[in-house]
Formats: C-alpha cells, sequence, structure tokens
C-alpha cells in the first residue's frame, strides 16, 4: 500500500513522458512478484505492481501499445507499454476488469514497499532477501 501521507493524485508514466497517468486513489494493495515473466519484463529480480481500482485511474496523455500472453492461470493479460520508449506501464486483464495493475517504477515518486506483498516466492532468485515479517506467498495471491 502506497504511504498514506503521500499527497494524492499520485502521477507516473513511460520514461520518455509520452505516456501519461494519475491515480486518484492509493493502492488497495502493492505485490513484489517474484516470477519469472516479472524478472524478465522489469530486466530485474523482481517486478512490482501496485493494484488500483480503475475507476481511480485517468490515462491523461498518449496511448499504448499492448502486448498479450497467457498467465499461469490460463487468463490473458493485457501489457500496455509506451509505443515511444518501450516502457511498460500497466497491466490487465481486460477492458472490464475492476482493477489495473500499475507497474512500481512507473510512479513519479516511487511506491512504498514497507507493506508490499511477496508472491511467486517459489520462484524467487536464491540470493534475493525479503524483509523480515513481509507477506510472502509462494505463488499467485487469491
Amino acid at each position: 500500500m502506497a504511504d498514506k501521507a503521500t499527497e494524492l493524485p499520485l502521477a507516473g508514466g513511460c520514461q520518455c513522458g509520452a505516456v501519461r497517468y494519475e491515480l486518484k486513489s492509493h493502492p488497495n494493495r502493492t505485490y513484489v512478484c517474484h516470477c519469472t515473466e516479472c524478472r524478465k519484463q522489469s530486466a530485474s529480480a523482481f517486478g512490482i505492481t501496485l493494484n488500483v481500482n480503475r475507476d481511480a485511474f485517468f490515462l491523461l496523455k498518449g496511448t499504448t501499445s499492448i502486448w498479450s500472453r497467457e498467465t499461469d492461470s490460463g487468463n490473458s493479460l493485457d501489457c500496455h507499454f509506451c509505443p515511444v520508449c518501450g516502457t511498460r506501464v500497466w497491466h490487465e486483464s481486460g477492458p472490464d476488469t475492476e482493477t489495473v495493475s500499475i507497474k512500481g517504477g512507473s510512479l513519479d515518486a516511487g511506491p512504498d514497499l514497507s507493506a508490499g506483498i511477496h508472491i511467486w516466492t517459489s520462484r524467487k532468485l536464491p540470493d534475493v532477501i525479503i524483509p523480515d515479517g513481509a507477506v510472502q506467498m509462494p505463488g499467485e495471491p487469491d
């Protein structure tokens, strides 16, 4: 969950600035995902995703390109990215879902990871240290 002291709206966008968005509410949950797909997508040891209500997400500038992929559950995930710089900005399971998954690195101020839920820990890299007391799940959250 984002720091409640952070003033709304929260702003973010892609690396080049062609895509910009605002969040009118704080995230419902923050996930630190250790799955293979998130590691590839972020080119790092894990990915960060902020689950937000769709009605609190506003695209202010630009349009995105979409790449869809199958998830482990067999569902389809639409991955929105900037067609200019390639930055992944958000994911969604379709245009009618109640939430969208904002990529944490796209927030201007960065996400608060203190309450981050670590998911797919069964696939985490061996040298990644998860903070004591952090919620951990071996797979996808329910």
